[in-house]
């Protein structure tokens, strides 16, 4: 891990965080633009991000790991829908192999980020928090600046204030926050949400609780998928692993895609298809319609997927069940609903989604003046109009995350390597004409529209729409013309001695 008194006052590229997206940036850069000096400054004392971060019981990946793995580094384990420790390990391993982890600043925070297009550089003011826990304003200035911290607020969670909250005499915990000491053998535990949070949880409590039920206002989709993918073992066992692993993730690739564009054109029969897997499973058609049959079509919002059935299964074994209803309020022995029942608890856990946060929460500046993200526009993805030298990493909302975030790190390489052969000191992508915007994420779950408005807009027409397709996206998006939408600032403009995009 490198120490902050070793890492120069200037960089090359500066990635902010250290989690999924931001190792695979580091791979990415160290590969295809080799000169660069680079560091990682990840706000954390660890690396992981959302996977170091969230420790709650069950905590997993919804998304195959020959997906979400990255395609440099095959996933090997046995499962294929991983646990969260086993999802860390692979990331630790992966930072240690290709040297990653010596690049990365613990314990460093961006406050803010100022762009000057006199000097084309950006000025990023940190807070670093030494051995002690004293924090230090420093600053650093780097050519290119590239967000790799997502679009959630890792020291907030959504928290709806519940009427009578302060009458209950249980205990309330949040997952994001989940108290080490937590004991929850024999009693009774009570989960408001209905998302992937929420259904992870249920049946990894139920293990050791007395009865854990699943509030929700109203139904999600939630499909049971294999824990273990057994075509992928047969194609490992007669394959080099490398060559295995390529396999698998086209495989895959192309069975998720095609299942999400079966469910957004043929939505009834979509419905048809996931109630009838769901009813198949529990044997109760009636609950099936109360419970697991949602007002939205499939993909509205993001699908849930249950490795193994293990959520259904707790339920058949009676160690769990699902309330549909809406909470009245607390009382001290539980939760009185609308219904007039009161669902008796020891401990409530409050699934209730996350809190949107723009890039880290980086308000980027461009000559001191503070830039209005929700008036920018994405320009493949990954770059944003307004802001010259800067790139976010936002994964798919419909598949896994890494398959995104990998392209744009390629593209941010590419960008760069553009900018060398050009003599550029500077480029920002700028539309040709009007764009009609839309939202950047155009999912309908709540803590999407909660905070979308927030975040820059996407356009109705490439390469300003982001497509949740991964096909087109590798067809094209290493292809685009860069000279067409990206307008250059000449090595000539600005201050020689401080601009080093090419050293």
């Amino acid at each position: 891990m490198t120490d902050t008194a070793n890492v120069p006052d200037h960089l090359d590229v500066v990635i902010v965080g250290a989690g999924l997206s931001g190792i695979g940036a580091a791979y990415r850069l160290q590969t295809e633009c080799p000169g660069k000096s680079y560091a990682i400054l990840e706000a954390r004392e660890a690396l992981g991000g959302t996977w170091d971060l969230f420790r709650y019981p069950g905590i997993r990946s919804d998304s195959d790991m020959f997906t979400l793995g990255y395609p440099f580094k095959p996933w090997r384990d046995a499962k294929s829908i991983a646990d969260g420790p086993s999802i860390l390990r692979y990331m630790v391993d992966t930072a240690a192999e290709f040297g990653i982890d010596r690049h990365i600043r613990f314990h460093t925070k961006v406050v803010s980020a100022d762009w000057s297009s006199a000097t084309a550089q950006w000025t990023l003011t940190l807070e670093q928090r030494d051995t002690t826990g004293t924090t230090v304003a420093t600053t650093l200035t780097c050519n290119f600046l590239y967000a790799c911290a997502g679009y959630y607020n890792y020291d907030r969670a959504h928290a709806p204030v519940f009427p009578g909250v302060e009458d209950f005499s249980g205990q309330v915990v949040h997952p994001q926050f989940w108290p080490n000491d937590l004991d929850y053998a024999g009693k009774r535990v009570v989960v408001i949400g209905s998302g992937a949070t929420a259904v992870t949880l249920v049946p990894a409590m139920a293990e050791q609780a007395a009865h854990v039920t699943m509030l929700q206002r109203s139904p999600t989709w939630i499909s049971a998928v294999p824990g273990r993918d057994k075509q992928a073992d047969k194609i490992r066992a007669i394959l080099p692993p490398d060559l295995a692993h390529r396999v698998i993730r086209t495989k895959n690739i192309l069975f998720n895609i095609g299942f999400y564009q079966y469910c957004r054109r043929r939505p009834e029969s979509a419905r048809k298809l996931l109630t009838a897997l769901t009813t198949r499973i529990l044997k109760d058609e009636k609950v099936v319609a109360e419970h697991f049959t949602p007002d939205y079509n499939p993909w509205d919002q993001r699908l849930c997927a249950v490795p193994d059935a293990d959520f259904f299964k707790a339920m058949k074994k009676g160690t769990a069940d699902v309330v549909t209803d809406h909470i009245e309020t607390f009382v001290p022995e539980g939760i009185r609903l609308k219904s007039g029942r009161v669902l008796e608890a020891d401990i409530v856990v409050t699934a209730t989604g996350l809190q949107l946060l723009a890039f880290g929460g980086i308000a980027p500046k461009v000559d001191g003046e503070t830039v209005n993200l929700s008036d920018q526009f994405v320009w493949q993805g990954a770059m944003l109009t307004g802001v010259p030298n800067f790139a976010v990493c936002i994964g798919y909302t419909n598949a896994s995350w890494t398959l995104r975030a990998d392209l744009s790190s390629r593209l941010v390489c590419r960008v760069l390597n553009h900018m060398v052969r050009n003599d550029a000191a500077a480029v920002v992508p700028t539309p040709d004409g009007k764009l009609d915007e839309r939202p950047l994420l155009d999912l309908a779950s709540g803590y999407v529209q909660r905070s979308i408005a927030e975040f820059p807009r996407q356009g109705d027409r490439r390469p300003w729409k982001v497509r949740q397709n991964y096909v087109l996206d590798s067809v094209t998006t290493m292809r685009t013309n860069l000279d067409k939408t990206l307008v250059a600032t000449p090595r000539s403009a600005v201050r020689p001695h401080l601009s080093a995009i090419d050293q």
